[in-house]
């Protein structure tokens, strides 16, 4: 008998709640295939289009349609700003993203700042802010206009939230404003090397330039939500370019403060999934608190024959991740 209601009546824990897309570093760029910064992996910029239209075909096509796609950030290379095309490659992607049925929330990575500055991405497409959902009577809750972050429900008691990993940074800012200076000064401080993009001899190797970190400000502003959630029984997915958990990512790709957001995640109860992009390779780890972390592989690096995106189908008691090509699938069962 106790086994029986242990494993959860049909109705209470086989009947799917709602879809979610997961899609990471597309990377466009009309560029003939390159290598990453080591040389060692390569990259598909033209290709990274295609597989970004087989993604969208089939979420279109899926029986269960996702309710949302998350792009989780680095929708076009840096290479474009060097041709001057960055305007162009985003239009591009962008039109393709419209043959999607449902809406997109875009996650900012580097590559979206070397391509823009922050008030350009503020004033863009890429800003997807509009879908955000407010608590009402809970004004802390309410995201400043100083970070690009925001928290919608795609579902009742399930509540997504995005964040800035590049709050803290010098990739797209105003180089004489004092955040500016303050994040070069935190960068230099834990990375003495003349190439701020190199992590060599680093005890501390995520601070390196293409990284950044979260403000003060916006983890106060994730607690206050997070705390929200708690109190309304609610399950939260957190979404970032950037990997936070060392062992869901290599470590030279983590959050300058990573210890920071887990300390923050980690004193709440709702939180059961964190996605992030940014490492190309993918990872996965379940943290000591139930927390699953999951880093997507990303597309730029996925061969033509390949794919790599994901669906998420959401229970009652889990989170099963649908994945394609290079993706692998997981159950994710909440603690």
């Amino acid at each position: 008998m106790d086994d029986k209601l242990n494993a959860g009546t049909p109705s209470e824990s086989s009947e799917l709640v709602f879809s979610f897309g997961v899609i990471a570093d597309i990377q466009y760029a009309d560029l003939e295939d390159g290598y990453n910064f080591h040389g060692t992996r390569r990259r598909y910029y033209r290709h990274s289009l295609l597989h970004l239209q087989g993604a969208i075909e089939d979420w279109n096509k899926e029986e269960n349609i996702p309710c949302c796609v998350l792009q989780l950030g680095d929708i076009i290379d840096g290479y474009n700003a060097q041709y001057h095309t960055s305007e162009k490659s985003l239009e591009l992607v962008m039109n393709t993203f419209k043959m999607l049925k449902v809406p997109v929330h875009h996650i900012w990575g580097n590559h979206e700042f070397y391509n823009f500055s922050r008030d350009h991405l503020t004033n863009s497409k890429l800003n997807t802010k509009f879908l955000q959902d407010q608590i009402v009577h809970h004004p802390e809750t309410i995201p400043s206009e100083d970070y690009y972050a925001y928290h919608f429900v795609p579902f009742p008691k399930f509540r997504f939230i995005l964040l800035d990993a590049y709050d803290l940074s010098v990739l797209g800012m105003d180089q004489s404003s004092p955040k500016y200076q303050q994040c070069m000064k935190i960068l230099k401080e834990h990375n003495p090397n003349a190439e701020l993009n190199s992590p060599q001899g680093l005890s501390e190797p995520q601070f390196v330039q293409f990284n950044g970190g979260f403000s003060q400000e916006q983890l106060n502003w994730l607690n206050e939500v997070l705390t929200f959630s708690d109190t309304n029984q609610e399950k939260v997915v957190i979404v970032s370019h950037l990997p936070i958990y060392p062992e869901s990512s290599d470590s030279v790709c983590l959050a300058w403060n990573y210890r920071d957001a887990l300390e923050v995640i980690w004193s709440h109860e709702c939180v059961v999934c964190f996605f992030a992009g940014h490492t190309h390779d993918g990872g996965y780890s379940e943290d000591p608190f139930g927390v699953h972390h999951v880093s997507l592989e990303g597309v730029i690096e996925t061969a033509p024959d390949s794919q790599a995106f994901g669906t998420v189908d959401v229970y009652p008691d889990k989170m099963m991740l649908k994945g394609r090509g290079r993706v692998p699938s997981r159950i994710m069962n909440y603690k």
